[in-house]
This record gives structure tokens, sequence and C-alpha cells, in this order.
């Protein structure tokens, strides 16, 4: 009898041990416990915010650029009576709204959140990258990913096509990369920082002419919907209007969070010119491209992309506080693949990117520190500016090839 009770002790023992260890070792990892948290926080942000505020300015002008595209009617101009400020997204993206634009708002919203979760969610999964590396990128995100989902920002979907513009060039789909790169630039322009890929393709004249190919049946879309001369007026108006809205992000406290921004506001010369620091930044980061051996390294790779997706969010006037998720998610990647132990200065590096540039938008940031000082002086750039200098030093001066990084996906 003892002995069949203490057998059974040992078995409950193990059993308990197992499952201690699989709890510890794989629940935070699960890719299943990683995609429901981020599909229920797109939930519950959707209905929250519907519950509590109604439906979104955003969302109002996502899905009036269809009403209007299929009305033939001006894209660019003002419509007060429906939604404040301006589009700012082309024609195209009047077809990728459709779906959810003939829904009802309180369908149309929650399942367009739900539709930007699962686009970077799969964008992520894709990375070369070990099972706790996607984790960890899954959960550090996952903050600036609650208040852009807030704001119903199309910036999520903008980091997934450009991950998936690398992605797809690593897998040596070259047709793919050049549809996510065209989808981008074509619906907000930031997607055209995926040419930044080029060289890493081993099928270069192919992706040249996909990326033709692709820019011809793209533009040509909407003509679908509309008539021929009322498409090319649009993206003409388009042009234009992005050029207004440059200077005038220049002006306004919640735009132009970038690193020129910062300077002008903290100087208080509005006036100063983004040129100088657009040059010398493009010179930075050019620099490690100068090290042609190591194009097909993964781990240059990698740390390219996370420069990529810096670089975007770090010098252009569009940028806003939601809009670092870009960023955060380039900065996650340079952390996750760093040699292992990691140094003391990168963990401090990635809690300062957390603590100052992720949780200013937050409810849990300080109010005062965020309207007295990283809104009205674009700090929430400064940390990001550090990560990304960083990051193009060992681009330029590091064995990639040491990094924690799979060679083949």
């Amino acid at each position: 009898m003892n002995r069949k009770i203490t057998e059974t002790t040992t078995l409950l023992s193990r059993k308990g041990t197992l499952l201690q260890r699989c709890i510890n070792k794989s629940f935070l990892t699960d890719y299943r416990v990683l995609l429901i948290s981020w599909i229920g926080v797109g939930l519950f942000v959707a209905m929250e915010r519907l519950w509590t505020h109604g439906i979104h300015n955003n969302y109002r002008i996502y899905k009036y650029v269809f009403w209007h595209l299929i009305g033939q009617q001006p894209l660019f101009s003002p419509y007060p009576a429906i939604y404040h400020d301006v589009n700012n997204y082309g024609p195209l993206f009047g077809l990728i709204i459709a779906p959810f634009a003939l829904l009802p708002d309180w369908v149309g919203i929650p399942l367009w959140e739900i539709f930007l979760v699962l686009t970077l969610f799969y964008a992520i999964r894709q990375l070369p990258l070990k099972q706790w590396q996607h984790a960890v990128i899954y959960w550090f995100c996952l903050n600036s990913l609650f208040t852009s989902l807030a704001n119903v920002q199309f910036n999520i979907a903008i980091v997934a096509i450009i991950v998936l513009s690398y992605t797809s060039i690593k897998k040596e789909k070259e047709p793919w990369a050049a549809l996510f790169i065209i989808i981008g630039t074509l619906v907000k322009l930031y997607g055209i920082v995926g040419l930044a890929f080029f060289f890493f393709s081993k099928h270069k004249l192919r992706f040249i002419g996909w990326l033709v190919l692709w820019s011809a049946v793209l533009l040509a879309l909407p003509m679908l919907v509309a008539s021929p001369s009322y498409i090319m007026s649009q993206y003409s108006a388009w042009v234009h209007e992005l050029i207004l809205k440059n200077r005038e992000n220049i002006l306004s406290n919640m735009q132009d969070m970038s690193v020129m921004g910062m300077i002008r506001k903290i100087t208080g010369h509005l006036e100063w010119p983004g040129l100088p620091m657009l040059t010398i930044a493009l010179v930075l980061f050019l620099i490690p491209y100068l090290q042609v051996k190591r194009y097909q390294q993964t781990g240059f790779q990698m740390l390219t992309l996370a420069s990529v997706l810096l670089f975007t969010v770090l010098f252009s006037t569009g940028t806003e506080p939601n809009t670092f998720i870009i960023g955060i998610v380039g900065v996650a990647i340079w952390f996750v693949i760093q040699p292992r132990p990691v140094k003391v200065w990168q963990w401090a590096l990635l809690a300062f990117v957390f603590l100052f540039t992720s949780m200013p938008p937050s409810d849990l940031f300080p109010a005062y520190l965020r309207n007295t000082y990283m809104f009205p002086y674009a700090l929430l750039a400064f940390p990001c500016a550090v990560a990304w200098l960083a990051i193009v030093q060992e681009a330029g001066h590091r064995n990639s090839k040491h990094y924690e990084v799979k060679e083949h996906i």
C-alpha cells in the first residue's frame, strides 16, 4: 500500500513538474496564445471605442475613400460635415477598405481592426526567427498595437507590408515582394522603403520586371470602379495634397514627431529645413550597404530591416505618436537577434524605448509628462533615434553570422 501511494505521489509530482515546465516554457510563446491575445486586444479596443466614443474619425476618412471613389468625387477635399481633417491615402486604398466600408460600422470597424491585427501577426510570423523570438516581438509590441488600434491606424498594416517585402525576397518570392512594395507605395508612400531590400534579391531583373508590372496593374485597378480620367486626376491631386500635408505637419503639435521635428520643436525654429538632417541620415543608412559580401547573411538582412523600420518613422514629417509602432517593431527585431547573453546597455536601451516611445500615447503614462514634454517637443523620437544609431553601427561593423537567426526559412 505504501509503495503504491509513493508511486502515485511520484507520478503526480512528475506530471506537476512537467505541467509547470510546459507553462513556464511554452505558454507565453505559444502561437495560439499569442494570436488569441492579439485578436482579443483588437476586438476589445474596437468594441470599447465604439461603445464610448462612437465611430473614430480615422475610420470615417477610410470608408469615405471608397464611397467618394465610386461616386467619382474629389478624394482629397475637406468634407467637414462627414469628418475632420482630409484624406491622405491614394485611390487604391478605396478598394482595400471596400469590403469593410460596405458593412454597417458596428461590424466593419471590428473586422477592420482584426484585419490589421492578423496582417501584422502573420508578417512577424514570417520572420526567420525562433519561436521565443517571435513571442518577444509580439509581447513587446502589444502596447503600441493597443494604442494604434485605439486610433484605427493603418500604420499597423504598413509595418506588415514592409516586413513582408523583406521576407518575400528572403524566400525568393519576388512577385510577392514587388506586390507589397507597390501596394504600400500607392496607399501611403511609406511602402516604398521596401526597395531597400532590393540588393538582397537573388533575381534582381525578375524583381524589377514585377515592380513594373504591379505598378501598371495597381495604378489602373481603381479604374474598374471609376473613369480613367478621374483616377489620373486624383493621383495628381494626391501628390499636391502630400506636399501641402508635409508643410502643415511641421506646424502641428501632434505631427512631425521625427528627429527633424524634435530639433525644430526644442529649438523653436520651425522654419529650419529638414533636408540637411535627412541627407546625413541617408548617408548613415547607406554605409552598411558598402559590405556587399554580407548581403546574403540573414543577420545582416535583419539588422537592415530593423534600420528601415526605424528610418521610416524617424525621418518623416508625417510621424505622429501612434506611427511609432513601425519603429517599435524594428527595435524588437534588433533586440531578439542579439548574441546571448544580452548586454546590460541593450536591455537598458530596450527599456528606454518602451518607456519613452511606446508608453507616452498610453493612459498609463503620466499625462503631465506627456502633454508638457513628450508630445510638444517630439521626444518620442529620441529613444528610437538612439536605437537606430546603434543598429547602423552594428550593421556597419559587426559580423551578423553570429546573430541568433535561422539561416533558412
